[in-house]
């Protein structure tokens, strides 16, 4: 097991990989870990859709039909091993925030009462911790969205209706032989100065 500030610094996403499988107790451990990340109220509302092996073709026809799959630019992509589309769940926020130690919120109203969706916000968290877990296991992933492709895959996959698809995590041992860097890898990283506002905006 690494250092966390290493593995934080040595995370990357990953874009192309290699056809090997992923030892499935490595998957256990990293979505074990997720299963840590903080949630508000403790509401716990996001799930794992996993897809191992031959169960990924459904996620790429659902977002890569035809000549998209031909066009795509990330080909070593589609080799990735295991798939993980995380769901929300805004209902179990509500209902939650509607119990009495947390009635005087007023969230338990409705999804409109939250300012901020904190399902998406705890999902999100979740992801981060996916992302850490596999650098800290050597593997690669890369988290993205589905093409513009979330009714199909909600189709595909069996989502119901009232849950949320917030991101797709593709795992798998990086390809040494393909470096696909992002359109955005050449940007500088922000020093601590420009992010932080010390004691006002």
């Amino acid at each position: 097991m690494a250092d966390l500030s290493e593995v934080v610094r040595n995370r990357r996403m990953s874009r192309s990989f290699t056809t090997e499988e992923v030892d499935s107790a490595a998957i256990e451990r990293i979505i074990s870990l997720a299963s840590r990340a903080p949630s508000a109220g403790k509401a716990q509302g996001w799930h794992v859709v996993s897809l191992v092996g031959d169960e990924t073709a459904s996620y790429w026809d659902a977002t890569l039909p035809g000549q998209r799959r031909d066009d795509f630019t990330w080909p070593g992509l589609l080799r990735a091993p295991v798939i993980l589309v995380l769901v929300a769940d805004p209902d179990a926020y509500v209902e939650r925030y509607g119990e009495s130690d947390k009635a005087h919120t007023g969230l338990g109203e409705g999804r409109d009462a939250w300012p901020v969706p904190y399902w998406t916000v705890d999902a999100s968290m979740a992801a981060m911790v996916i992302l850490l877990a596999a650098e800290d296991e050597g593997l690669g992933a890369l988290f993205f969205g589905p093409f513009g492709a979330t009714e199909r895959v909600r189709e595909a996959l069996g989502v119901p209706p009232s849950m949320e698809i917030v991101a797709t995590i593709a795992i798998g041992h990086r390809d040494p032989s393909v470096e696909h860097r992002g359109r955005s890898a050449g940007r500088p990283r922000r020093s601590v100065d420009e992010i932080v506002h010390r004691g006002v905006w």
